[in-house]
């Protein structure tokens, strides 16, 4: 992590602050800004000190708005976190994020960091490898979600220099648990490390990078992280033994394996089964 003395920032928003990569986040940036603004749908729990807590929904324009207020960063992870109906998506990750880039302009914020998704990519196979420059191939409609937030990123770039770090996040979660994981997983630790390279920077224009570990196994060139200084210490190359003895080799042939969004590209259209309604 980055040596500091002081806090280099006044407040940082992290929005989908009660999730686990909300939590992390909520321990790590504590000495990083004076104070942390944190925002879910769902309770926060005791506010510590040198926090303020907002529990709104994103899709609530005047609730982003009021919460932007002061805040110079955004680590902006807020909004459905799988597939769901068109609906949902439209509320919670495509009309939250489009209120919290507007907001973001109008606060004159510096930067945010967006998390976005392998799902934005994830008809790719896993026989590729892909960088960050590669045309956008959604896999579902929360895929669809992190397409169009990348396009409004570059959009709040290009027109009214608005800084925005899309990360491309694979799979963030304690250790990787099946085979294609192997190739995706992110720890919290680098996951934490990333985030903190995208503060620190001092510009990052618009970028897209991706968020995976140093696994041997990989789908991504991610040679733009290096501008961050980001150097993941981790690699799902730990698990691999314990991955292989618990999980049986799936057909190459079968979209879940074939390609890099896994079950995602596999799954039909949500809302064609009525038990998702």
């Amino acid at each position: 992590m980055t040596d500091i003395s002081k806090p280099p920032f006044k407040n940082i928003l992290i929005t989908g602050a009660a999730g686990a990569l909300g939590s992390v986040l909520r321990e790590s940036l504590r000495p990083y800004a004076e104070q942390l603004t944190l925002s879910d749908r769902a309770p926060l729990g005791e506010v510590r000190a040198n926090e303020r807590h907002f529990v709104c929904d994103l899709a609530d324009r005047n609730a982003v708005f009021d919460m932007m207020k002061g805040v110079d960063m955004v680590i902006h992870l807020g909004g459905a976190p799988r597939e769901n109906t068109f609906q949902v998506i439209l509320d919670s990750n495509i009309a939250g994020s489009y209120h919290i880039y507007e907001a973001a302009r109008q606060e004159s914020v510096k930067r945010v960091i967006y998390a976005s998704s392998v799902h934005a990519i994830g008809f790719y196979e896993c026989t590729q490898t892909i960088d960050a420059n590669v045309p956008q191939r959604p896999d579902s409609l929360y895929g669809v979600s992190k397409t169009f937030v990348e396009n409004l990123s570059r959009y709040y770039f290009d027109k009214f220099g608005l800084e925005s770090m899309c990360v491309r996040i694979g799979s963030c979660f304690p250790k990787p648990v099946d085979r294609r994981m192997l190739a995706t997983w992110l720890s919290y630790d680098d996951f934490s490390h990333l985030c903190i390279q995208a503060l620190m920077t001092p510009s990052v224009g618009h970028m897209i990078v991706y968020g995976n570990s140093n696994n041997s196994a990989n789908f991504w060139d991610n040679t733009q992280a290096g501008y961050l200084g980001y150097h993941p210490k981790d690699s799902a190359d730990a698990y691999r033994a314990e991955v292989y003895a618990n999980t049986p080799i799936g057909d190459p042939r079968h979209p879940a394996v074939r390609f890099q969004g896994g079950q995602f590209a596999a799954d039909g259209h949500f809302e064609d089964d009525p038990n998702n309604r």
